[in-house]
């Protein structure tokens, strides 16, 4: 039975084979492993963010211009800012605590001129002007989770566009600029203790550091580069088992003719036929002798 195995190591069509899955398996585990390794660097992100976030809630507020521009590690922090507030908007299709509402957003003015985004608390049900409490007049020192602007389509932004005057769909420099008359922060901040009939929003890790679709990717990366390595194996048994049967069929006299060539069957056919001509002719000359010997008793 070794014999049969043979051809393994004897042939150069096996060598390339098995060449290709010895330095195929290990490659597909290896970038199967390092998309695995993505996935739980990004679990891990989350966490850390999260835990970032509550920690944050229990530090001593800084002021605004000290944590600007907002990145990783600035989100989340309390902020402080001075001004009056200004033009008041609504952010429609927010969930809170499982429960659909809006949030309340209010500009505040500061000193320097630019408006920065306030959400002042959060409501249940459709946006309702009416039903949104109007912001304290006069100057006011607001204290909050420091945000950086919303991406719509991402993390429960909408983005959905034509919505009715006095709504944005998210919270951004951006969304903001064709609405307010005045320059706005590249930035937000949530109320730590929201205005009386509303609930305060909680402060949101940063982007990126969640579980995301990227991080979900990852995770099916790692299953398809797995996949593919079962795959190699299971192909490089299937072409090992039929080989093996055609070297059995071999051994025992059924495995099949080899195809001749041109030539090869050219001279076939000629052969036949020069065989065929001189056995029709041999009965012509048996014909032509027995005349001959009948006649010569005669004589």
């Amino acid at each position: 039975m070794e014999g049969v195995y043979r051809f393994l190591l004897t042939t150069p069509r096996w060598w390339a084979i098995n060449v290709f899955v010895l330095l195929a398996i290990p490659f597909c585990v290896f970038m199967g492993s390092w998309q695995l390794g993505r996935f739980e660097d990004r679990v891990e992100s989350h966490r850390t963010a999260e835990e970032k976030v509550s920690e944050d809630q229990r530090e001593a507020a800084r002021p605004l211009a000290e944590l600007l521009p907002v990145d990783k590690e600035t989100s989340g922090q309390q902020a402080t800012a001075t001004g009056r507030y200004g033009k008041q908007l609504l952010v429609p299709d927010r969930e809170l605590d499982g429960k659909r509402g809006y949030y309340v957003l209010t500009m505040l003015r500061t000193d320097d001129g630019k408006a920065l985004p306030v959400v002042r608390g959060w409501l249940p049900g459709d946006a309702d002007t009416a039903k949104a409490p109007a912001a304290p007049p006069g100057e006011v020192t607001v204290t909050g989770a420091l945000q950086a602007s919303e991406s719509p389509g991402s993390d429960g932004v909408s983005a959905a566009g034509g919505l009715p005057a006095g709504q944005t769909g998210a919270i951004s420099a951006a969304s903001l600029v064709n609405v307010v008359p005045y320059d706005v922060y590249d930035a937000w901040v949530t109320l730590a203790e929201a205005d009386a009939g509303m609930t305060a929003v909680p402060a949101k890790a940063p982007q990126d550091t969640g579980l995301d679709l990227k991080a979900f990717q990852n995770l099916g990366y790692t299953g398809e580069w797995f996949v593919f390595a079962g795959f190699v194996v299971f192909m490089w048994y299937r072409l090992l088992r039929r080989e093996v049967e055609f070297a059995q069929d071999a051994e025992l006299g059924l495995a099949a003719e080899p195809t001749s060539g041109p030539a090869e069957s050219a001279r076939t056919a000629e052969s036949a036929e020069s065989a065929g001509t001189a056995e029709s002719a041999e009965p012509a000359d048996e014909a032509r002798d027995e005349p001959k010997a009948s006649a010569s008793p005669t004589a």
